[in-house]
């Protein structure tokens, strides 16, 4: 009886010791001794991930324990022991540079530009999608437009103060260098942004013409403090900010319609030679170069406004009873041969070096056929956009002068270009301008109009617009980096 008791009780003994190893080796507390603990969903055959690289990680708190280890357990805060496995992490993949995101959009801007430009087909969208011969191709031009819309940004920079910084002249002469600042200061929403890590373009917003009005010495001709500003606008923004020294100040632009915005922007080297300069002194002869730089049409808003007798002009088949006309002094080399030849000669060509107190200046615009535009002192002349009003057909006398949106508009469709050696023969050349083509020719003048329209607010494809996407070509033609 003893004997069979003591073998029921060993018996019972090993069978409870066997259940505890049992329950043991099943919790999986023992795998830690032969294996790294792995997640299944990343090496399932079964289970198809994305193509990632997979990094095996065993740093100094990965360390393989012994189960049951007390003095190096790490401690969950609730208390619960942690073991120690071997991991393995998803490589975190390096998040792009927000300048390499900026380059991949212009990028695919680009592409889809020139999709278009080898289709030549365009889905309008809009009413005032652009068609006819006045541009080098409409269907591109639109498709650039749109992705400028889409696309671009710019950054204002808020350092410098006023009247110098972030205003300029918003009537008369300069009209164009103001009302551009004044836009992108307080208005232009859909393009301006205040996150300059967004930004594809940076401006600098100094006005040259209220530079002249308040730091240049009268009748002194030094400039010198107009470069001085310049320069020390450049070192402000330079040292305060990494946009500048990324790019070599390559997506950066400045704005200037009075005639000596090319010499204030010598006044920092690296601007003169890489940056956007907007010039109305788009002058090659000069260091204009149309691969980087942009040439503003000069406007003359009188008090402000544009002449009531240009807002709406005449009906096409109004008489129009002189040939050219022109009125303006002596200013440049090209004037005096004009008016040598021409003034008070011919009562076909209108040309006056002071118009008569009883003449109205754009009346004789209206009732002439041609208006000469000869360059001044400086290559543009308000007298374009003025006759580019008033339908009267622009007859360019210039050198050197890179004509504004002429990465977009074919000028020949709507203005006539003669070189000034031709001077004395223009009667001649403009008689033999056929009826039929001055009628093409006046009918390319309005569908431009809109082109070189100062509207407030700025409407689509409008002066201020047209400008933005010449800043916007020159961007996308830049590849930084």
């Amino acid at each position: 009886m003893d004997s069979c008791y003591r073998y029921s009780a060993c018996s019972f003994t090993w069978l409870c010791v066997f259940s505890i190893f049992i329950v043991f080796f099943i919790s999986g507390r023992f795998k830690s001794f032969v294996s790294f603990s792995a997640s299944p969903t990343l090496e399932s055959p079964d289970h198809h991930e994305p193509k990632l690289e997979l990094q095996r990680i065993v740093s100094t708190n990965d360390q393989i324990r012994a189960v049951g280890s007390t003095d190096d357990d790490q401690q969950h805060p609730n208390g619960l022991r942690i073991l120690n496995t071997t991991i393995i992490r998803r490589k975190k993949l390096k998040k792009p540079r927000r300048e390499y995101v900026l380059e991949q959009g212009l990028a695919l801007a680009r592409a889809s530009i020139r999709s278009v430009a080898i289709a030549r087909n365009v889905t309008a969208t809009f009413n005032d999608v652009p068609v006819g011969d006045v541009y080098r191709n409409p269907s591109t031009f639109y498709r650039s437009y749109v992705e400028m819309e889409r696309r671009f940004k710019i950054y204002v920079y808020k350092e410098g103060e006023l009247p110098i910084v972030h205003d300029g002249p918003c009537k008369e002469i300069y009209t164009i260098e103001g009302r551009f600042i004044q836009e992108m200061e307080h208005g232009a929403r859909r393009f301006k942004t205040n996150d300059p890590q967004r930004a594809h373009v940076f401006f600098m917003p100094f006005s040259v013409a209220w530079m002249v009005k308040y730091i240049y010495k009268p009748l002194s001709y030094n400039v010198n403090p107009l470069k001085q500003f310049v320069s020390d606008y450049v070192k402000v923004v330079s040292t305060k900010y990494p946009f500048w020294n990324r790019t070599h100040g390559a997506d950066h632009f400045m704005l200037a319609c009075h005639d000596w915005g090319p010499y204030a922007s010598q006044g920092n080297s690296v601007l003169y030679n890489n940056s956007i300069r907007v010039l109305c002194n788009a002058n090659t002869s000069e260091g204009f170069n149309p691969r980087k730089d942009v040439s503003l049409p000069e406007i003359h808003l009188r008090g402000g406004y544009l002449s009531p007798k240009l807002l709406h002009p005449p009906p096409r088949n109004t008489s129009r009873p002189f040939l050219s006309f022109f009125a303006g002094g002596l200013h440049g080399p090209i004037r005096p041969q004009l008016l040598q030849y021409w003034k008070g000669k011919d009562n076909d060509m209108q040309v006056f070096e002071y118009l008569p107190a009883d003449k109205d200046y754009y009346s004789l615009m209206l009732q002439s056929k041609f208006c000469l535009c000869p360059s001044g002192y400086e290559v543009a002349s308000p007298r374009i956009v003025e006759a580019i009003y008033a339908e009267c057909v622009p007859v360019i006398l210039s050198e050197y002068y890179v004509l504004p949106f002429s990465d977009v508009l074919r000028w020949e469709a709507f203005s006539i270009q003669v070189e000034t050696k031709e001077i004395p023969k223009l009667k001649e050349i403009l008689l033999a301008v056929s009826e039929e083509k001055y009628r093409k020719l006046q009918e390319n003048l309005r569908a431009v109009r809109q082109h070189f329209m100062l509207n407030q607010p700025p409407k689509r494809f409008d002066m201020f617009h047209m400008i933005l996407h010449s800043i916007w070509l020159r961007r996308i033609n830049a590849r930084l980096g």
